[in-house]
């Protein structure tokens, strides 16, 4: 009777584990991904040196980190969580966005509005290519003038 009632417990937790597991992990963003500065193309002066994106699945939805270094090469450290739902979450480490609005479209991409004290900064389209290897992000910003200044950037699966 206590091996059953073990064996049990162990298949009830196994089960729930599995169940408790957030459905982000299908997205082929998840992962890290390296700036490839060469296949990239920048609006302005003002681009990153060097920058990797970490996207991790959690509990709370997708968890994504950027570390780099700006122009000055100084170093940038940015972070927020989403269930890529299209709600505001706040962007802590942005210097352009206090809120990020991500929502995915499908497992190989999402938009993301960035914004600014509720104004919307910029729109960035994700997008995995199909051999999973490349991660490419169009940015739409507005500058401040109100002119757009779009670039690509595009990261290598590390």
């Amino acid at each position: 009777m206590r091996k059953n009632l073990l064996l049990s417990s162990l298949l009830l937790c196994a089960a729930t584990s599995m169940w408790g597991q957030p459905a982000f992990a299908n997205e082929n963003w998840v992962g890290t991904w390296k700036l490839n500065a060469a296949k990239s193309t920048f609006g302005s002066a003002a681009v990153t040196r060097t920058e990797m994106l970490k996207f991790e699945a959690t509990a709370a939805g997708i968890k994504l980190t950027s570390e780099g270094t700006d122009p000055q090469g100084k170093a940038m450290l940015g972070e927020y969580t989403s269930k890529f739902d299209g709600k505001d979450v706040v962007w802590t480490g942005n210097p352009s966005a206090d809120m990020a609005c991500p929502k995915r479209i499908d497992d190989n991409s999402y938009e993301n509005v960035w914004k600014n004290r509720g104004k919307p900064m910029m729109t960035a389209r994700v997008v995995v290519s199909n051999h999973n290897k490349t991660l490419t992000v169009t940015q739409t910003p507005t500058d401040p003038q109100g002119a757009a200044a779009g670039s690509v950037a595009v990261y290598d699966r590390q």
